[in-house]
């Protein structure tokens, strides 16, 4: 699985790096679909909409689903023992970490210290 920043890179990012097989969330394609919207630059609102149109039309998300929820809780609990916040603008990290939990998956990112902390409950991988 790839999080949004992967997602955001792909056109930069060696095929070699990636996964043979890739899934994308649908928190990660909520990301997207802000990002046009949190621009005021008419350029960079494009360049964002086409984006995440061509990641529409190149993947199906996994969903957040009722095992996503569960694992969520699990995602939290480390991040709190950790002595990390897990609330606020973490918490959209948090749960894409959660849904590759649920689908036991690696979680591809370009930020690996989003995810520092949860590395006995999934795979996280730095490219």
């Amino acid at each position: 699985m790839i999080d949004t920043s992967v997602l955001i890179d792909l056109g930069v990012i060696d095929a070699d790096e990636l996964p043979r097989q890739v899934a994308v969330t649908a928190i990660s394609m909520a990301e997207l679909a802000a990002g046009p919207h949190a621009s005021s630059s008419p350029h960079e609102r494009a360049r964002r909409q086409d984006r995440l149109q061509r990641a529409e039309a190149t993947f199906n998300p996994l969903p957040f689903d009722g095992d996503a929820a569960r694992a969520y809780g699990r995602i939290y609990a480390a991040i709190v023992a950790g002595g990390r916040k897990a609330r606020g603008a973490r918490a959209i990290d948090l749960l894409i970490a959660a849904t590759a939990l649920a689908a036991d998956l690696p979680l591809y990112t370009r930020n690996a210290d989003d995810f520092r902390g949860l590395e006995q409950l999934i795979t996280v991988v730095a490219i």
